[in-house]
């Protein structure tokens, strides 16, 4: 329960804090656009099982890989693509406090 929590906590939490803080303004849009980071988790679907609550999907997953974390932190750079590299940056550590939990 406590594992499933705080996934969820960050997940959600996260976002919202960082749009909060650093989006005041826009901080809805800016949430949204965070959120839709969860499009990584689609590669989820390439594991058997699918889902598995004791794994650590950090370096599982292809979009989980330290080479796509890599990438992640280079679309921080441009304006155009930071706040969704926010999102995915924010998602991943969502996820690697699951490697702690398990």
């Amino acid at each position: 329960m406590l594992k499933f929590l705080v996934h969820y906590g960050l997940h959600m939490g996260l976002p919202l804090i960082i749009a909060f803080i650093f989006f005041k303004k826009t901080w809805l849009k800016t949430y949204l656009i965070m959120l839709s980071a969860f499009i990584i988790d689609l590669d989820h679907l390439l594991a058997h099982p699918i889902f598995d609550p004791n794994r650590c999907s950090i370096n599982f997953h292809p979009l989980h890989s330290y080479y796509a974390i890599a990438i992640y932190a280079i679309l921080l750079i441009p304006k155009s693509t930071r706040i969704f590299a926010l999102g995915l940056i924010a998602h991943i550590i969502s996820d690697y406090a699951d490697c702690f939990l398990i």
